[in-house]
């Protein structure tokens, strides 16, 4: 891919076959056209490129961070403080979005970094495909890396390489002064900008469409009933406009922009779209705590990012039928505090393979008309992962008449089998012959267990042959 800069035409993009010829962002066209005959070059269309970036951070802002920004030409600057413990941790959080993105036909690389400078070089020079480093890390982080991931203009890094200089490391070691005569103050702000010695604002993406509140302070504000105070004065002109369009909010984001250029956000979801003032300030309030004002909040913010259709209903009346319990209010409370991933359900999967026949989802999620097989009961307890048990078995469809699971030896008193479960041939060639033989047992103390073999017991390629125990009966 080639684009202008400035005068001239340089490489903007080159895909895996062009890199391993030598190619780079940066050089000029006509280098790359000598070092590889033939080349295919095809324009750059920044304005595209542009507008599908917006759309892929607008995804971001919904799904995972309140604070996202277009970091171009080719990336996005996410805030994931405060919003990482949502999705699972950080690691957790990087997971889920490279994978979805990997998905939907997109390849990224990400970072996690205390400073925007540190992440924008880590996601595109040491990411494989993503690097958390630690927090309060150290400069040498990266130090090792070349000296493009400072976002330097090409013609200050030409000029520090003719110099000797090739790794971030190389001009950290050497006085700032003499550099900074040569090359300018780009050089050393971008170096304060990577170390965290000056700070990088983030201008959050906030699209038109977007409904949003705001509220400057004359002074600036940080006690904690004062923030409680107006959070109660933003949220009921936001259900207003809510109200008016026809929508409830399903995510809040509250930003909190301090004097000194560094946000502070809150955000919330709610299981069901919800509009009820009470409720969404309380839910707002119990996130107060994780708010840092530093030297004071001169702005507040709250946007509905994910606002739904939200009809009015009518309340049931007594005399003529029973009101359903409402527990969304509850469930909004609990996954804004440990996290929508740990509030859940489960339902069931048409599948035989019984770690396979079950699925979680959304706790306020609709009925699927879905149901698990009666023909053979199944424990109340399944095991995350059936765990290895000793045991012996007369014939190969008989019970064991003891096991051992745990290191304690049970005499089975009780069984019932065998229930013959066949693998899924169209997951994997393995499972075409695979089965498991399953057995209900009970042992002298009252007891009861689902344990089952690994193969019909005579042909070895159906299964190990091992004995497994998978599920407890209550």
């Amino acid at each position: 891919m080639a684009g202008r800069d400035k005068n001239r035409r340089v490489v903007t993009a080159a895909d895996a076959a062009a890199q391993a010829a030598g190619l780079r962002g940066g050089m000029p066209l006509t280098k790359a056209q000598v070092l590889v005959p033939g080349l295919v070059v095809e324009n750059a269309d920044e304005q595209a490129d542009a507008e599908s970036l917006e759309r892929l951070a607008l995804w971001v802002l919904e799904r995972f961070s309140p604070i996202v920004a277009v970091d171009l030409p080719d990336g996005l600057v996410i805030e994931s403080t405060g919003a990482d413990h949502l999705h699972g941790g950080e690691a957790a959080m990087l997971d889920a979005l490279l994978g979805r993105l990997v998905m939907s036909g997109v390849s990224a690389r990400a970072a996690i970094a205390d400073t925007r400078g540190a992440a924008h070089a880590l996601a595109r020079y040491a990411a494989a495909p993503t690097f958390i480093a630690p927090t309060g890390h150290e400069p040498n982080v990266i130090e090792p890396l070349p000296l493009e991931a400072l976002r330097l203009p090409t013609s200050v890094t030409t000029g520090l390489r003719t110099l000797g200089f090739s790794t971030i490391g190389d001009i950290v070691r050497q006085p700032r002064a003499p550099l900074a005569l040569r090359f300018g103050p780009e050089l050393g702000r971008r170096l304060n900008q990577a170390f965290g010695e000056i700070a990088e604002p983030i201008e959050p993406l906030r699209p038109a469409e977007l409904i949003e509140m705001r509220r400057p302070f004359a002074e600036p504000i940080g006690a904690a009933e004062t923030i409680a105070r107006h959070i109660g004065k933003l949220v009921p002109p936001l259900c207003a406009e809510l109200e008016r369009r026809g929508l409830g909010a399903r995510r809040l984001d509250l930003l909190c922009h301090r004097v000194d250029n560094r946000i502070e956000a809150v955000r919330v979801g709610m299981a069901t779209p919800v509009r009820d003032v009470t409720r969404l300030t309380r839910l707002l309030c119990d996130k107060i705590e994780t708010i840092a004002p530093g030297f004071g909040i001169e702005l507040m913010t709250l946007t509905a990012t994910i606002a739904e259709p939200l009809k009015e209903r009518q309340s049931a009346h007594s005399l003529l039928e029973d009101a359903l319990p409402d527990i969304s209010d509850l469930i909004d409370v609990l996954a804004n505090r440990v996290g929508e991933r740990a509030i859940y359900r489960f339902a069931p999967v048409a599948s035989d393979v019984p770690e396979r026949s079950v699925c979680r989802i959304p706790a306020l999620a609709p009925e699927t008309g879905a149901g698990w097989p009666d023909h053979w009961p199944r424990p109340t307890r399944l095991l995350p992962r059936a765990e290895p048990i000793e045991t012996m078995a007369l014939l190969p469809d008989h019970p064991p008449v003891w096991i051992v699971w745990r290191g304690i030896r049970r005499r089975v008193l009780r069984a019932d089998g065998p229930e013959r479960v066949f693998g899924e041939w169209w997951r994997a060639d393995a499972e075409l012959i695979a089965v498991r033989d399953y057995f209900r047992i009970e042992d002298d103390a009252g007891e009861r267990f689902w344990i089952y073999r690994a193969g019909d017991g005579e042909n070895a390629e159906t299964g190990s042959h091992r004995w497994f125990l998978h599920g407890i009966f209550g």
